[in-house]
């Protein structure tokens, strides 16, 4: 089993920042891919980011260029740095981490850019 654990979301303006983390802990040897998720109400969730285990990355169209993702091995983290942020980008996101053939979720974080 793995859990994970999100932070850093709330309220910011447009064109403000947010930094969100992403904690992992359970049994398990390591984690292949963590990814950030966004999901608005009434619509599946899309891919923001996802960051393999040697460091490569991936990213959905909207936020290329603005947000960047990162992870730390040692201590099971993944972090999503969210710059120029803009009401669009409004939505729960969510943390996944694969491991194994499993992939698991973390409860949210809601993340609003309004003025």
């Amino acid at each position: 089993q793995v859990q994970l654990v999100e932070s850093g979301g709330g309220l910011v303006q447009p064109g403000g920042s947010l930094r969100l983390s992403c904690a992992a802990s359970g049994s398990f040897l390591k984690i292949n891919i963590m990814g950030w998720y966004g999901q608005v109400p009434g619509k599946q969730r899309e891919l923001v980011a996802n960051i393999g285990r040697g460091g490569t990355t991936n990213y959905g169209d909207s936020v290329k260029g603005r947000f960047t993702i990162s992870r730390d091995n040692a201590k099971n983290t993944v972090y999503l740095q969210m710059n120029s942020l803009k009401p669009e980008d409004t939505a729960v996101y969510y943390c996944n981490a694969a491991v194994n053939i499993f992939s698991y979720w973390g409860q949210g974080t809601q993340v609003t850019v309004s003025s």
